[in-house]
C-alpha cells in the first residue's frame, strides 16, 4: 500500500509539471494491467510498452514472463524514465517520443531480434490531434508482426483513434474490457491490421 501511495504521488507530481506529457494523474491499477495483458496474442514473447509511467503495467508484463531484451519500454518524461530504469535494470528502457518508436526501437537493438507481438499503450491519444496520433500508430505498426496487436486504454467512452484514421491505415478495432476498478475507470481497445489491407507507413511528415 505504501509503495502504491508513493507511486501515485510521483505520478501526480509529474502530471503537475507537464500534464501534456503525462496522460493521467494516477498510475494504472492492477485490474487495468490485467485487462491489458488479457488482450495479448497467444504465445506473446516480445512486447513494446508506450508510456511506462511509474511501471504498473511494466511490472505486470515482467511478472507475465516478458522480460529482459524481449520488453522495450518507452517513456517521454525524463524523471519517470529515470525511475523506470531503477526498477527494471534488465529491460530495454528508452527515453523518447513514441512518434519515433521505429527508429528508437531499432537503435536500442530490439528490432534486430524480430518484430513485436504487441504494443501496449497508456498514451493520451484522445488529447492528441489526428496528425500526432497517426504518427504514433504508424511507428508502432512498423514494429509489429503482421498479425500483431496495438492495445490501448483510454478514459473516454469512445475509441481514442478516429474511424477516419483507422480507414486510412487499414486497421480494425475491437473494444475490450471496461475496468471500473481504476481511477478513473478505463476501457481497453485493441487495434490490428485488417485482413484485407495492410498498413503502409508514410514517409513524409516526420
Amino acid at each position: 500500500m505504501r509503495n502504491r501511495s508513493s507511486e501515485r504521488l510521483r505520478f501526480i507530481g509529474q502530471w503537475l509539471k507537464n500534464p501534456r506529457q503525462t496522460a493521467s494523474v494516477t498510475p494504472s491499477s492492477p485490474e487495468l494491467a490485467a485487462a491489458m495483458l488479457a488482450e495479448l496474442p497467444a504465445n506473446t514473447s516480445r512486447v513494446i510498452e508506450l508510456g511506462g509511467g511509474t511501471g504498473a503495467i511494466t511490472h505486470a508484463l515482467v511478472d507475465h514472463g516478458i522480460t529482459g531484451k524481449q520488453l522495450l519500454v518507452l517513456e517521454l518524461n525524463q524523471q519517470l524514465h529515470a525511475h523506470l530504469r531503477l526498477q527494471f535494470p534488465d529491460e530495454l528502457l528508452v527515453h523518447g517520443d513514441a512518434a519515433e518508436l521505429a527508429r528508437l526501437a531499432a537503435d536500442a537493438g530490439f528490432l534486430g531480434d524480430g518484430l513485436a507481438d504487441a504494443v501496449v499503450s497508456g498514451l493520451g491519444l484522445l488529447s492528441m490531434d489526428r496528425r500526432a496520433a497517426t504518427r504514433i500508430l504508424e511507428s508502432a505498426f512498423a514494429c509489429l508482426r503482421p498479425d500483431g496487436r496495438f492495445i490501448q486504454f483510454t478514459y473516454g467512452p469512445m475509441s481514442p483513434v478516429m474511424e477516419s484514421v483507422l480507414a486510412t491505415m487499414g486497421l480494425s478495432m475491437r473494444r475490450g474490457e471496461f475496468v471500473l476498478r481504476n481511477v478513473p475507470p478505463a476501457t481497453v481497445w485493441v487495434y490490428q491490421r485488417s485482413k484485407s489491407k495492410g498498413i503502409v507507413p508514410r514517409s513524409g511528415n516526420r
